[in-house]
């Protein structure tokens, strides 16, 4: 519909050169700015809808699972993708060296981890950006010491996403343009 919508753009402001110019050379000139123009226009809607610079491949570790190096709050994590976990999980470790106010931190959130039975912290991270893609204000949990030993992932991060998609053992993050 854009497309059909510039190309009208294109036509009218050529008529337009036309009837304001009457000069060849000068109509010639406005066609050729207004074809520059559109090409530019068309490429740039080409790439956005391709998502180029905002997708971050991640190919599939040797145990099967999607690792990845982020920055929470600008301090880099080892986090591991899990899409069946409601929220980004956090270490207690990595929740330190972030920065968070761990002291003013209520452990009152019961979850199920891959240990068992605990309870966590909410909190709102400021930033979490994994590669090109950085969302801010992400809803996270924090585990007390020793109750995890991996940070997770998970939807409050995957949700904000245009999409993500699994292919040929690389998950492909596609963030909106």
């Amino acid at each position: 519909m854009s497309r059909i919508l510039l190309v009208l753009a294109v036509l009218i402001g050529t008529a337009g050169a036309v009837v304001a110019y009457g000069d060849p050379k000068r109509i010639s000139e406005a066609g050729d700015a207004m074809s520059t123009m559109l090409k530019k226009r068309v490429a740039a809607a080409t790439a956005a809808a391709a998502g180029h610079g905002r997708v971050v491949q991640i190919p599939r570790g040797t145990g099967g699972e999607f690792a990845v190096r982020a920055k929470v709050n600008g301090v880099n994590a080892a986090m591991v993708i899990d899409t069946g976990a409601t929220s980004v999980v956090l270490t207690y470790e990595t929740a330190k060296a972030a920065g968070l106010p761990l002291e003013l931190l209520n452990f009152d959130v019961e979850v199920e981890t891959a240990g068992g039975r605990t309870r966590a912290a909410k909190l709102s991270l400021d930033s979490i950006a994994i590669g090109k893609l950085v969302e801010r204000s992400v809803p996270a949990l924090v585990v007390p010491r020793g109750q995890m030993k991996s940070n997770l992932l998970g939807m409050s991060f995957l949700d904000r996403l245009e999409s993500w998609e699994v292919r040929a053992d690389q998950l492909r993050l596609h963030g909106y343009p």
